[in-house]
């Protein structure tokens, strides 16, 4: 099962992350919280992605689709015997749909300190402007 939400005219999801089996699949991942900031030039979509390093981060974009997908090591050795286990440890994945208003050429990405940041330029035919007027 994987989550979408559309980058169009930005839409934000206001439901936190989770964790989520793959259906048919044994995989588990979380579903990273989001936050996504529309300016005059470009989205800015801001991922958190704790324990994942930037090595273990694709960023995907294809027929529309953009996803995200970190995958992030187990901590501890695996013959490990847990007391208490609270903090849960598993990949994360999310997809966007992204309007055809984005050049998908441009997208960057940066990853710091467990955040990652991708810019989505928007295409320069609907960037707003400012039109002189002209006086004769």
């Amino acid at each position: 099962m994987t989550t979408e939400a559309t980058v169009n005219q930005p839409t934000v999801e206001q439901t936190p992350a989770k964790s989520t089996v793959n259906a048919g699949a044994s995989e588990r991942y979380y579903r990273p919280n989001v936050d996504i900031v529309e300016s005059g030039d470009d989205i800015l979509l801001v991922a958190d992605l704790p324990g994942a390093r930037s090595a273990d981060i694709d960023v995907h974009f294809e027929d529309g689709s953009l996803t995200l997908h970190a995958r992030v090591s187990q901590r501890g050795a695996p013959e490990s015997r847990y007391l208490l286990q609270e903090y849960g440890v598993a990949d994360f994945r999310r997809t966007f749909q992204i309007s055809e208003h984005i050049d998908a050429s441009r997208i960057t990405a940066e990853y710091h300190d467990g955040v990652l940041t991708l810019r989505l330029p928007k295409v320069e035919a609907i960037k707003p402007r400012k039109i002189s007027v002209q006086t004769h």
